[in-house]
């Protein structure tokens, strides 16, 4: 097994004032009631204090009671020296889905601070729900994920505790490793083969062989899609995408067959997506995120960057559609998002907002570059209110609207569109062979953002209409509105787009004489 180059570790957990600060009413509360318990930060926040990092997320683990009962303690004694114990709660267990234990949280100094107790646990023959009961220390660290995370830090002794007995090396040398054998630990609670997964990736360590061949399994596979709530699926997805390493996250996805499982799709997909496609969507992944750090970070915020990622990884499912229970034909990526991975809605409506743009912006692109102002633009359906605009100004009114219907995120889609431009060549065969030519597509997309940014259309969606839809109203001799002022509505934006130094009342001229040739016209 190949082996991660040697981590530095610190001897020793070195706290920051504020850490110290709640610690030190830990114990007074200990002292205080005179409780013989040993209060142990457990976890992550162990292991990155040991790597050197700051961390905010504080697990404390009792030995001999439950965090509600404690936390009830903390709040009795800093009421009885004026202080004010904030934002107390008790989320419940729930086994059903591998959430084993009831948890408390308090605020302290502006951190959130959970309590739980240390567990160990027996099963029946007949049921992966264990019965949980208080436990060693010894016993909750084998219990947990990975080694590297079942390092403790004893509050009331100061010292780092490592009851696997190597927790520690494992986090000198790079490797992610189960306490107890890696099948067990996953049947246990399977959405720590994710987590493996997104620890392996963030620290750029080596999984197991042997946590690798249980995670591929089919047992683990099953209990993972039938076992773990979709919302925790999702949320181990999201944090990996946003990571610092989301490639390495989803190429581990794909090489442990785990892809299917985790981005289920609905029944009947049309067209069919073959079961390889998700090499596909990991190249593209790659792709992109080469594509993000080339352009430069600074181009993308976190929500962009995020969402350019998903934009890539569903790229090849962009066409497949599904009927609903009423029959309605809906993206197959909305189902991945709203049922798969339980996200928020706005994700999926602008992944596929982006995923609809990429046809109108890989026809304006070639327009773009070759400088033409006779823009001749069939292949895709832009609206009827684009006839009456002027040769000279269909590019910028074309632009104008296509940024106009995503808004923040057309940087996110004109990066998505160069990797599938040109379009008379097999571009998915050059992703996978990774002969993508990143530089030469970095060449297109600045040409293209600066000809935008030329054209005035940075922040084109912010752009106020000249006339409303009474004035529109007024025009057309209409009592009320209706599908004719919105249809109008289109038309003067689409006129002001082609002229940007336009008055509302050159606007409203334009509009009278050209819905008095319709009219005589018809």
């Amino acid at each position: 097994m190949a082996t991660a180059a040697c981590v530095e570790v610190k001897d020793r957990i070195e706290l920051t004032e504020t850490e110290k600060k709640i610690f030190d009413r830990l114990l007074n509360t200990l002292r205080h009631f005179n409780l013989q318990t040993q209060l142990r930060v457990a976890g992550g926040w162990v292991r990155d204090k040991l790597l050197g990092k700051e961390c905010y997320d504080i697990d404390i683990a009792l030995d001999n009671m439950l965090g509600s009962e404690f936390v009830d303690k903390v709040q009795e004694y800093l009421s009885s020296t004026g202080e004010v114990a904030q934002g107390l709660a008790v989320i419940p267990s729930n086994p059903e889905q591998s959430k084993h234990l009831e948890t408390a949280r308090m605020r302290l100094f502006d951190l959130w601070i959970d309590f739980v107790n240390l567990r160990c646990e027996d099963y029946s023959e007949n049921s992966r729900i264990p019965t949980m009961k208080f436990g060693t220390a010894e016993e909750d660290a084998y219990r947990r994920d990975l080694t590297i995370n079942s390092l403790f830090y004893n509050i009331n002794t100061n010292l780092v505790e490592d009851f696997t007995k190597r927790g520690l090396e494992d986090l000198k040398f790079g490797r992610i490793v189960t306490p107890l054998p890696p099948k067990a630990t996953f049947l246990d609670d399977p959405l720590r083969v994710l987590r493996a997964i997104r620890f392996g990736a963030r620290f750029d360590f080596t999984l197991d062989e042997e946590l690798k061949k249980a995670a591929a399994c089919d047992d683990v596979k099953t209990a993972l899609a039938a076992k773990i709530s979709r919302e925790r699926i999702g949320t181990e997805i999201d944090l990996m995408i946003s990571g610092n390493q989301p490639v390495k996250a989803i190429d581990y996805i794909c090489d442990l067959t785990l892809f299917w499982v985790v981005f289920s799709l609905p029944p009947k997909v049309d067209p069919a997506v073959s079961d390889e496609c998700y090499r596909l969507s990991a190249a593209y992944l790659d792709a992109s995120w080469q594509f993000i750090q080339l352009i430069g970070c600074s181009n993308f915020n976190d929500e962009q960057r995020r969402l350019c990622l998903y934009s890539a990884l569903f790229l090849p499912l962009r066409h497949a559609t599904y009927k609903d229970r009423k029959d309605k034909m809906i993206p197959a990526v909305n189902y991945i998002f709203r049922d798969s991975l339980k996200r928020k809605a706005s994700d999926a409506d602008t992944v596929i907002s982006i995923h609809k743009s990429l046809e109108k912006f890989l026809s304006l692109i070639p327009y773009i570059l070759s400088n033409e102002d006779d823009v001749q633009i069939t292949e895709v359906d832009w609206g009827k209110e684009f006839v009456d605009v002027p040769v000279t100004s269909k590019l910028r009114v074309l632009a104008g609207f296509l940024l106009r219907e995503i808004k923040d995120f057309w940087r996110v889609a004109l990066l998505v569109s160069t990797l599938l431009y040109p379009t008379d060549i097999d571009c998915s065969k050059d992703i996978i062979d990774k002969n993508f030519q990143l530089d030469k597509r970095k060449g297109i997309f600045v040409s293209v953002e600066n000809a935008i940014i030329k054209l005035g259309l940075e922040k084109v969606w912010d752009l106020k209409p000249l006339v409303n839809g009474k004035d529109i109203m007024n025009v057309l001799q209409l009592k009320v509105g209706g599908p004719l002022v919105r249809e109008w509505q289109q038309k003067a934006v689409s006129w002001q787009l082609a002229h940007p130094s336009g008055t509302a009342e050159e606007c409203l001229d334009w509009m009278k004489e050209t819905y008095s040739k319709r009219i005589k016209m018809e």
